[in-house]
């Protein structure tokens, strides 16, 4: 997956629906987000992102990738993430691996959030 499609992968990830939710996060996908219980795996992953805003606006700062190995990729950026007169800024990282040629699944996420105003 060249860097625009990671970008595009990512990016679609924040204005995702559900259903895009429990497509592209692996059954054993292991996040730490900033709310309790802080640390979700698999399925208890995709319920804790589900009913996050969709983001009107998103944008990544300090883009960074690394392909450590074939068919794994590794991100990590800053993103200000905004609905109406909601935003929110944290640090991020997201592994992806191969399933397919074509098909990538999230296996990790994380996110430092810097501030959220509401």
């Amino acid at each position: 997956m060249d860097d625009n499609r990671v970008w595009n992968f990512e990016e679609s990830l924040w204005q995702a629906s559900e259903d895009r939710y429990h497509e592209r996060i692996d059954p054993e996908c292991v996040m730490a987000l900033s709310h309790a219980p802080f640390l979700f795996h698999g399925e208890a992953a995709v319920r804790a992102v589900t009913g996050t805003p969709d983001w009107d606006e998103v944008e990544f700062l300090n883009r960074q990738i690394s392909r450590p190995q074939e068919g794994l990729i590794v991100v990590g950026y800053e993103i200000r993430a905004k609905k109406g007169e909601t935003i929110f800024e944290a640090a991020c990282t997201s592994v992806y691996r191969r399933i397919e040629p074509e098909e990538w699944r999230v296996v990790q996420h994380a996110q430092v959030a810097n501030s959220q105003i509401e």
